[in-house]
């Protein structure tokens, strides 16, 4: 992690004497502190370690007084371990910065999160913004359906196609108890009416492998051991970046999407760093290297990452984020169930 430190300053001897005159005349300079937004602070995240660690050594680069600590892991870990430490004490963030709101909608029913609106909100695409103000998605992550191109001539374009019989064997997605986004979309898929229960049993019958996460589901396509997926985007377009074989369709029955909200817990040690260290993930900068990192942003003067579409382009699915909040665990359940 990187720390910035201040040099230490020689004082030439013949001053030695005024200077310690003068400090007893006049009031010692404040350290930094919490108070006014230095220091350490600590964020629990979902976001892949490269991606973070590059978007924490910007952000201290402009504020050399704080150092960002992180603890990273999937979703469901993060959220295990805040409930390990709320059965103990306190919560040690004082930012989340997770995949799907649903999580977010949690804790703001628990009272664990602090109101905040961050600067510029009115730059910010409203769809991702809490409208009580509790929490901020930072970028838009649509889930898509990803294939070989050197096994699939004829992809899939729909959540409909891959109930069909002809992509038994050939399908991997993530794990929804590990995954936030994965969680996300089994609630939103099983909330769907036009494909709810019925099209989850479907999908059940072709035999689809259950990955740990979104990482190796996309590598799993690119090298052609399931040629069909269910995965982020920005996941595949690095993978064809680099040259492997692999395309995505944006399913035309809708597409869901995790926002990757911030939020700042109410009992945070330094809420007035984790102030800036939001405005800093939504504001111009942040969102430019969100673009880099093949993020689609959640505002539209930082542009879209090369390949991407437009947002007004895609039929996103938004739900009410508060009942899919009470209704993915029972989703999550079943999706074990049918599938495994």
């Amino acid at each position: 992690m990187i720390t910035f430190r201040r040099p230490a300053v020689g004082v030439v001897a013949s001053l030695a004497l005024v200077a310690a005159l003068a400090a007893c005349s006049e009031p010692a300079a404040p350290e930094t502190t919490a108070e006014t937004g230095s220091g350490t602070l600590t964020v629990y995240t979902s976001e892949p370690q490269a991606k973070i660690d590059a978007l924490n050594a910007e952000f201290m680069a402009v504020n050399p007084g704080i150092d960002v600590q992180v603890f990273r892991a999937g979703t469901g870990d993060l959220n295990a371990r805040i409930a390990a430490e709320l059965e103990t004490g306190t919560i040690g963030a004082d930012v989340l910065l997770a995949a799907d709101a649903p999580t977010f909608e949690r804790y703001k029913d628990e009272n664990l999160l602090l109101q905040y609106t961050p600067a510029g909100v009115d730059k910010l695409n409203q769809d991702v913004v809490d409208p009580e103000g509790y929490y901020v998605g930072t970028r838009i992550i649509p889930t898509v359906i990803a294939y070989n191109t050197a096994a699939v001539t004829d992809p899939p374009t729909s959540w409909k196609d891959l109930a069909d019989a002809k992509y038994k064997g050939q399908i991997t997605l993530p794990n929804p108890e590990v995954s936030g986004a994965a969680a996300f979309n089994t609630a939103v898929w099983l909330s769907e009416e036009a494909l709810g229960e019925p099209w989850l049993e479907a999908l059940a019958a072709n035999e689809p492998v259950v990955a740990e996460s979104n990482g190796p589901v996309g590598q799993s396509v690119a090298a052609g051991t399931r040629p069909v997926g269910i995965v982020v985007d920005y996941l595949v377009r690095e993978l064809a970046a680099k040259g492997s074989p692999i395309a995505l369709e944006y399913p035309t029955d809708g597409v869901p999407y995790i926002s990757q909200p911030a939020g700042i817990f109410k009992d945070s040690a330094n809420p007035e760093a984790a102030k800036k260290y939001v405005d800093f993930l939504v504001g111009k900068r942040g969102q430019e290297i969100a673009v880099d990192q093949q993020y689609l942003p959640v505002r539209d003067d930082v542009g879209t990452p090369e390949g991407a579409p437009a947002l007004a382009d895609l039929q996103l699915l938004n739900p009410d984020l508060a009942e899919i909040a009470v209704f993915q665990p029972a989703a999550v359940k079943r999706f074990g169930e049918l599938v495994g």
